[in-house]
């Protein structure tokens, strides 16, 4: 019989590589989106705005729709694969795309293919002991963003050569391959306790797991999306063809950080890492406001990264450990889903404060809610 830490490790290696190979077909995508939405296809930054909060809020949606499903029918394997598959198609969408409003479906079908997330990460949490969960979590998201840094060259080399449409096409195949390894690799186990699954409400769950949702929620409406920033360096002097450039170094920083991030977690606790990346991202703020050195903004992005690492993978270990072990995916599920419904009115009405007050108001909206969020993170006691 295998033994479990060998089969826990199998298990997030596998996760890695199927992370590695998405996010590498997504990223061949992303340092240039928001260029093909407003040059190519001559959509405004409100718009802009509409698209990216309009896909991070169905993220959410499906997150909390498969996490719920998976700890009801005790099986995650499927929403995985079948969330890889959907992005794959909806790159291809993208290629064929002629008008903006064309979009908005393959959008759709693109970030409803992350009903793959919370089942895997209530696996990954489930196969993971207390000491190693922040670092498994750190590893699988330090994965994500190597295979962002190696779309974004494939992007940078090719975006000239072959242009956006044949682009977007290869970058389907990545997705597709990434299907097939959790198809033909990962076990399909059905968690214990399965038959008493009865549904959750916020009302089950203790103060502090609801008080995390809020001030996650809280600071996500400032959290504006990376377009943003990539436009700000646009207006301080970066060239068009920088600009994947500095999406590479922030991406390069994020897989960086990720890791020895979630590992420090499991050290010195959840909380202050958080707090460490809420620092970061204020500091990201105030450099854009400050500085007009196109040097000191190439290093933000670093900051930025660095929020990004330590964010995402202590955010996921910290719900899986404030929501009982039977209803982490739904847990998962369901904080992203909050999360990520708030992304919609954040780049939104950034995209509004930006056209109708002035291109620094988004910044100082996101500060006062860091700041906030800060504070009501010393209120969460961990388990």
């Amino acid at each position: 019989m295998e033994n479990p830490a060998n089969r826990a490790n199998k298990t997030v290696r596998i996760f890695a590589a199927a992370s590695f190979l998405n996010d590498l077909g997504s990223d061949i995508i992303y340092p240039v989106w928001p260029l093909f939405v407003t040059s190519v296809l001559k959509a405004n930054m409100a718009v802009l705005g509409f698209l990216d909060g309009l896909g991070e809020a169905l993220v959410s949606f499906s997150q909390a729709v498969s996490g719920y499903l998976s700890d009801k029918t005790g099986n995650r394997k499927i929403f995985i694969w079948l969330g890889y598959l959907l992005g794959s198609f909806s790159r291809l969408g993208y290629a064929l795309s002629a008008a903006w409003p064309v979009l908005i479906p393959f959008r759709i079908m693109d970030r409803m293919g992350k009903i793959r997330s919370a089942p895997r990460d209530a696996v990954i949490a489930d196969v993971s002991a207390d000491m190693t969960r922040g670092r498994n979590f750190g590893l699988v998201r330090a994965m994500d963003n190597l295979g962002a840094v190696a779309g974004i060259l494939i992007c940078v080399v090719l975006i000239d050569l072959i242009g956006f449409r044949l682009l977007f096409a290869m970058a389907a195949l990545p997705s597709l391959i990434s299907a097939l390894l959790i198809i033909f690799f990962i076990e399909a186990k059905k968690p214990g306790r399965m038959n008493v699954f009865k549904g959750i409400a916020l009302r089950d769950l203790n103060k502090n797991f609801r008080l995390f949702l809020f001030l996650s929620a809280l600071f996500s409406l400032g959290a504006f999306s990376y377009s943003f920033l990539l436009i700000y360096a646009s207006k301080m002097g970066f060239r068009t063809s920088s600009l994947p450039i500095l999406y590479l170094i922030f991406t390069a920083s994020a897989s960086l950080f990720s890791y020895p991030l979630g590992r420090l977690s499991d050290k010195v606790g959840r909380k202050p890492v958080l707090i460490l990346s809420f620092f970061f991202w204020a500091a990201v703020c105030f450099s854009f406001i400050a500085s007009r050195s196109r040097l000191l903004i190439a290093l933000t992005f670093v900051l930025y990264g660095a929020h990004k690492g330590a964010l995402d993978p202590v955010q996921k270990t910290l719900v899986s450990e404030l929501a009982p072990c039977e209803l982490r995916a739904s847990c998962l599920g369901g904080f992203q889903m909050v999360v990520g419904l708030c992304a919609l009115p954040a780049s939104f009405i950034a995209g509004v404060l930006w056209e109708g007050i002035g291109e620094f108001y988004p910044l100082y909206f996101s500060l006062i809610l860091t700041v906030l969020s800060t504070i009501l993170l010393f209120f969460v006691k961990n388990r």
